[in-house]
């Protein structure tokens, strides 16, 4: 949860289906030259479709890991809040498709698009782990 802390995301609707969050824009997230870093955004919107996914996880049996982001920056902003939005779109299979969207405190699209999330058997975690210990070993 650390990540989350630094970046100081906080949730404020958190189900299944649907993750909303803020985030300070201040210097911490900043780009070089003074405006919000897309990667922070991106950071911003990987966390919320994630957390979702989190509340869709048995930890006894699964772990669920991001595998592919498609964000579209469309602004920039410089203060206040990023708000976001992560809906999920569908699941296929052990895949989860996040719809996801970050605005300015006015309401204007800051970045937007999908993020997918892949819910991981510990079983085959464990098994990927044997095969790099054997292949380490051979």
């Amino acid at each position: 949860m650390a990540f989350v802390e630094n970046l100081g995301i906080e949730f404020t609707v958190d189900r299944k289906d649907r993750v909303e969050g803020v985030m300070p824009i201040n210097p911490d997230v900043y780009q070089p030259h003074g405006y919000l870093h897309g990667g922070a955004t991106i950071a911003f919107l990987e966390s919320l479709a994630s957390r979702g996914s989190e509340n869709n996880t048995d930890f006894a049996n699964e772990l669920p890991f991001g595998i592919d982001v498609h964000i579209r920056h469309k602004k920039s902003g410089k203060d206040g809040l990023l708000h976001g939005v992560a809906t999920l779109d569908r699941q296929e299979g052990i895949k989860q498709f996040w719809k996801c969207t970050a605005y300015d405190d006015l309401g204007d699209v800051i970045s937007e698009g999908e993020i997918m999330v892949k819910i991981v058997p510990l079983s085959r975690l464990a098994e990927k782990a044997r095969e790099r210990e054997a292949a380490r070993n051979a």
